[in-house]
């Protein structure tokens, strides 16, 4: 504790010993400043720390020995003494405000009568006088000594150069300065409205080269050298376009300043030439337009290069091909060329040479198709430097020249011939395409085929052929969509019997292979690369494929075999199936049955129930009754009789019944191919009963509940006409929700209760629960409990009545839809906020108290006395008697 009371003492008088410390500040630069008679002069000055108004008013004086005069005021317009006034009327000498806290003092013209001291100082703002309010600078005015020319004998000239052509530009400047001075040169280009830097030797003895102009002086394209008598000498090599312009020398003088930097004193410019650049013509043209060349002969193009370039120079030249006019020199392939040295690059079936100055001969010998294409040549012009190197000053590129190239067919015939044709389903075809007369084919030629297949129409309708098969140049078997399945499954076979003969087998032809067929050979060429390109197809003629067949014919009667049965027996009916010009037919059968529209199971109204193939295989196809898997069965009584039982039958099944039978024959490979479908006369199974008719209805003594109470839904049912025992009814009870106020979205399965007292629930992701349960014979009730705002919707049960017979017999009747109820659950609002109140109302109070006591506890032993005794020292407080 004691030594912290040591600690807190000495804190006022630290502050004590920064407050007089602290005080205002005016700066002026470091002097003395050396100006140039007749130029501008500006004299910064600046105040800071001080108290007070941000802006800050200034007041200059000058002297030239001892008595300052009053020279001009920012805040006093009659501060400006008498010899003064005029000069400061005409604004040769003003103040010019850079900042709240800043001026400075512009002096035009500055002549020898204006050298001597001069004094900047600030009227006091503040509470205290502290620091300083004035500062003094030392101005010397020198006489001017720099001078700056051009040649000696004009002040500019004019030049007109070519492109890639050197100059050079000379400047003198010196100056008699009595001060120690240094120059700074600037060579400078005008080709606008602005004048940009091009290179500077600076003050320092250092080369800058211009915004643009790096490059070009790291090459030595661009130099500044000094010469005898103070010149300045520019080279520029290489020249173009932007070359051109009004060049002038700009130098300025610079003195080392008390504070050691470098200060800017005078600037003078003076303008040497105006340089125009020439542009380089040259002109590229093939002296040849469109050329047509019959294969394996020679292609001969001339380039003519024309220019008004004299002197030095060497040109360049490149023979492009490209495939399209429109592509650019990127894309196109680069044959042969030239350089500036007469080096040809090399190729054994193309050659360069070079005719005379302006003339290059390409040739290319043994042309083929591959050669067809657009020609095109490029000449580039290339000038000597200084150095020896070389610069490229021009480049154009001719006008494309079209070069088609004609290719030697050879000459032949194609002959295509049935050697197999079928008289009947399921026979082989087989058809050769033979090539005949062949001329001029030799080794360089080969043959390939492609089979086709157009279908025929008894109409004028117009049918696209189908390829079947395809060969490539190297013999590669390429299928089409209609043939593919069957030829790798081995039913279509495609063969090469000798070099002149392809041929096409159909092991078992159906009658989809009816119609047209031909063949088309294609003659294919090889080119310099050892590459294949077609050159010629020939097209056969078509050979029809076609034999008489008379209508499958198929009928299916269906007969009931007990005329009247009641609910629980036996039914039975057969199917006789007869057919027509059909070989050796089996049959496949499908039993279905159309329920009434009123039953939900099967709103379509026609249900798959039992099928039988060819072969014999049983299969249940939409018989979904669990209890009577083995209650419906089907089976083969004769070749063409098939019987049909449903055992136990129940009031559900009844309906029209039907037999849908299918006609097989034997296809190629052992496989079965559809023939001709049938169907059956319906048989009707009606019950005649008068049993009891069931209603279901859906009751809530409060539909409309709160989140997380209990919701009551019962399902009950009533029922009209004949009185059951409760042990000779049952029932299976689903629920279902719809989400919405309109019956519009799909429904939702809750839960259900089979006739056997099983509850099923469907998963659910709130955390609401839900119960089902039979409180009576008649009636079931289904709770939420828990209820959340997804719960709310149509809600609807659906019942499915059993009935026990007089012989046993449960039966199934019906399904019965209740219409559905709303539930509605709403927020407890009071409930849903009285939680977070209570907490914010909590943690409110318990942050009120502990600021509090941090207050307290701050004011009683941290702050209170400190306080105290600062206001003592700081301040003395006035008698309300002596206000």
């Amino acid at each position: 504790m004691g030594h912290r009371g040591e600690r807190a003492s000495c804190l006022p008088l630290l502050l004590l010993l920064l407050a007089f410390c602290r005080g205002r500040v005016v700066r002026v630069p470091k002097g003395p400043l050396i100006r140039v008679m007749g130029t501008e002069v500006v004299i910064p000055c600046n105040v800071s720390d001080y108290d007070g108004p941000s802006e800050q008013n200034f007041d200059w004086e000058f002297s030239r020995e001892t008595d300052f005069v009053r020279i001009v005021s920012t805040w006093d317009s009659t501060f400006t003494s008498e010899e003064y006034q005029k000069r400061v009327g005409h604004g040769d000498i003003k103040l010019r405000r850079s900042s709240n806290d800043a001026v400075e003092l512009v002096i035009r013209n500055i002549q020898p009568t204006d050298q001597g001291r001069y004094k900047c100082s600030t009227p006091s703002t503040d509470a205290t006088v502290q620091g300083n309010y004035d500062a003094e600078v030392q101005v010397k005015v020198i006489s001017d000594g720099l001078s700056v020319s051009g040649s000696k004998a004009r002040s500019s000239v004019s030049l007109r150069l070519s492109e890639g052509d050197s100059f050079k530009l000379r400047c003198s400047a010196i100056t008699t300065s009595p001060e120690h001075t240094h120059l700074h040169v600037t060579w400078q280009i005008k080709g606008g409205s602005t004048w940009r830097d091009i290179l500077s030797l600076t003050h320092e003895g250092k080369f800058h080269p211009g915004p643009g102009y790096e490059e070009r002086y790291r090459n030595g394209d661009i130099r500044l050298d000094t010469g005898a008598n103070d010149t300045y000498r520019l080279s520029v090599s290489q020249a173009s376009s932007v070359d051109g312009g009004v060049y002038r020398c700009l130098v300025s003088e610079w003195v080392r300043g008390a504070d050691s930097s470098w200060q800017k004193i005078q600037e003078k410019s003076v303008e040497i030439a105006s340089v125009a650049i020439q542009r380089t013509a040259l002109d590229v043209v093939i002296s040849t337009s469109n050329v047509s060349v019959t294969e394996r002969d020679s292609l001969d193009l001339t380039c003519n290069i024309t220019t008004d370039r004299n002197g030095i120079f060497q040109a360049e030249v490149l023979w492009y091909f490209s495939a399209s006019p429109d592509d650019t020199l990127s894309d196109a392939q680069v044959l042969l060329s030239v350089d500036r040295d007469s080096v040809v690059s090399d190729s054994t079936l193309i050659s360069l040479s070079h005719v005379d100055r302006n003339s290059y001969r390409l040739l290319v010998r043994e042309v083929d198709v591959e050669d067809s294409g657009y020609y095109f040549c490029q000449a580039a012009v290339w000038v000597p430097l200084h150095n020896g190197s070389w610069h490229k000053v021009v480049e154009r590129t001719s006008a494309p020249v079209s070069v088609v190239v004609t290719a030697l067919e050879p000459d032949y015939e194609v002959f295509l011939n049935a050697s197999k044709t079928p008289k009947f389903s399921d026979d082989p075809t087989e058809l050769n395409c033979r090539i005949t007369n062949a001329q001029d084919t030799e080794a360089n030629i080969r043959f390939t085929v492609s089979w086709y297949y157009r279908q025929r129409l008894r109409s004028d309708d117009v049918v696209t052929e189908e390829l079947l098969a395809t060969m490539d140049a190297d013999w590669t078997l390429l299928l089409g969509d209609r043939s593919r399945e069957r030829t790798q499954n081995g039913e279509i076979i495609f063969s090469k019997k000798t070099a002149d003969i392809f041929s096409l087998r159909i092991q078992w032809t159906s009658e989809s292979d009816r119609g047209d067929y031909f063949c088309v050979i294609s003659a294919w060429s090889r080119h310099r690369n050892n590459s294949w390109v077609k050159s010629k197809d020939v097209t056969s003629a078509s050979v029809s494929i076609f034999w008489a067949t008379q209508d499958y014919t198929l009928t299916v009667e269906a007969v009931k075999l007990k005329p009247f049965f009641v609910a629980g027996h036996t039914f039975e009916m057969t199917c006789k199936v007869s057919s027509k010009n059909i070989k050796t037919p089996r049959y496949s059968v499908l039993i279905t049955a159309e329920k009434p529209l009123t039953d939900q199971s099967n709103p379509n109204g026609t249900t798959r129930i039992i099928s039988l193939n060819q072969d014999s295989v049983v299969r249940l196809e939409d018989w979904t009754d669990q209890t009577r898997v083995d209650g419906v069965v089907l089976e083969k009584v004769q070749e063409n009789e098939f019987r049909y039982r449903m055992y136990q039958t129940q009031i559900s099944d009844a309906g029209l019944y039907r037999c849908v039978v299918t006609a097989w024959s034997p296809g190629g490979g052992g496989m079965w191919r559809e023939a001709v479908n049938g169907l059956s006369n319906p048989i009707q199974i009606d019950f005649q009963t008068s049993g009891p008719v069931f209603n279901v209805s859906v009751h809530s003594d409060n539909p409309t509940i709160y989140q997380g109470e209990l919701a009551d839904l019962l399902c009950i049912v009533t029922m009209e006409g004949m009185a059951l025992e409760p042990d000779d009814m049952s029932f299976d009870v689903s629920w279902f929700a719809v989400r919405s106020f309109a019956l519009d979205r799909e429904p939702v399965l809750l839960a259900s209760l089979d006739r056997r007292g099983i509850v099923m629930q469907s998963r659910r992701n709130g955390s609401s629960d839900l119960s089902l349960e039979r409180i009576s014979p008649l009636e079931f009730r289904l709770r939420v409990h828990g209820c959340e705002d997804h719960d709310f919707g149509n809600h609807y049960c659906v019942v499915t009545p059993w009935v026990r017979s007089a012989t046993g017999v449960w039966q199934r009747e019906p399904d019965i839809k209740a219409k559905p109820i709303f539930l509605s659950v709403k927020m407890d609002v009071l409930n849903a906020f009285k939680y977070p109140l209570l907490i914010g109302i909590g943690l409110a109070t318990v942050i009120g108290l502990l600021s509090c006591l941090i207050g307290y506890c701050s004011s009683r032993w941290c702050c209170k006395k400190e306080v105290q005794e600062t206001r003592r020292e700081r301040r003395r407080l006035m008698s309300m008697e002596m206000d």
